[in-house]
């Protein structure tokens, strides 16, 4: 009978996650800390990088931006950080695998939630304490992209954060199952580039945007950049991203993965 790689890894980072976070939650807090310090680095680079290239041509930005942030999922997977979006697809997948209880489960995807927050939040204030983000523009790319993410109304910031976390647990399933380094970071890449470049909806990733935009003298520029709007957004957000993490990767390879002895992943 053959023995699930997927089942097993759930079960061993939702053990993990458990026992990590009952054990020490100031360091569950770190690393989900580290983890938005991250998704901050990356697309805090992106949007420097959009903006010299729209100088070359206007479309060259909405290439090079997500080229840039894509290397901040690769860089969470690979030095065991926490992610909330990641961890939509393993806590759900482990609650229904009975590998972690739902309660449990829910109070760390919160908690890690919060501190992927707090993490970007400060590493947004450092950046904008650079000479790289004293020159941000009212017109450039970063605000540019914020301002049309909070014009979206609900119904679309669900339709794109579905499809957001559908790629980014695409790239973690992917992750889990390849064996050699560089596939990893290949198929990692690959996945986190197309929603970026699709302009998805990312709960984690926009923390790091709009805290971006927050500390910066363009954010009475940006357009709805009020702070029920963002709130409306990023909840609508974290609903969808759960939606297309848990739901539709967690849930069926769980299934099809839950008592089978030949065709498992």
């Amino acid at each position: 009978m053959a023995q699930s790689v997927f089942v097993e890894k759930i079960e061993q980072a939702c053990h993990k996650k458990e026992w990590l976070f009952e054990r020490s939650k100031a360091k569950y807090a770190l690393r989900s800390l580290i983890a938005g310090m991250l998704l901050t680095l990356t697309p805090a680079t992106g949007v420097i990088a959009a903006d010299v290239l729209n100088t070359v041509h206007p479309s060259l930005g909405r290439f090079a931006f997500p080229f840039f942030f894509s290397w901040g999922l690769v860089y969470i997977l690979f030095l065991n950080t926490e992610l909330t979006t990641s961890n939509m697809m393993y806590f759900t997948a482990g609650t229904f695998l009975k590998k972690i209880k739902w309660e449990k489960a829910l109070i760390i995807l919160l908690y890690c939630t919060a501190f992927n927050l707090i993490g970007s939040i400060v590493t947004a204030w450092l950046f904008n304490q650079t000479s790289a983000f004293a020159h941000i523009s009212a017109d450039g790319y970063l605000a540019n992209m914020v301002g049309h993410k909070l014009e979206r109304p609900n119904g679309l910031v669900l339709a794109e954060g579905i499809f957001a976390n559908l790629f980014v647990n695409v790239a973690v399933v992917v992750y889990l199952l390849l064996k050699e380094q560089a596939a990893k970071i290949a198929a990692v890449f690959a996945a986190v580039y197309m929603f970026v470049f699709l302009a998805n909806e990312h709960v984690a990733a926009n923390f790091a945007s709009f805290a971006l935009v927050g500390f910066n003298q363009i954010a009475d520029s940006v357009s709805h950049f009020e702070a029920l709007n963002i709130l409306r957004h990023c909840s609508v957000a974290f609903v969808a991203n759960w939606i297309g993490g848990g739901l539709l990767i967690g849930v069926p390879y769980a299934f099809l993965n839950k008592d089978e002895g030949e065709y498992v992943d």
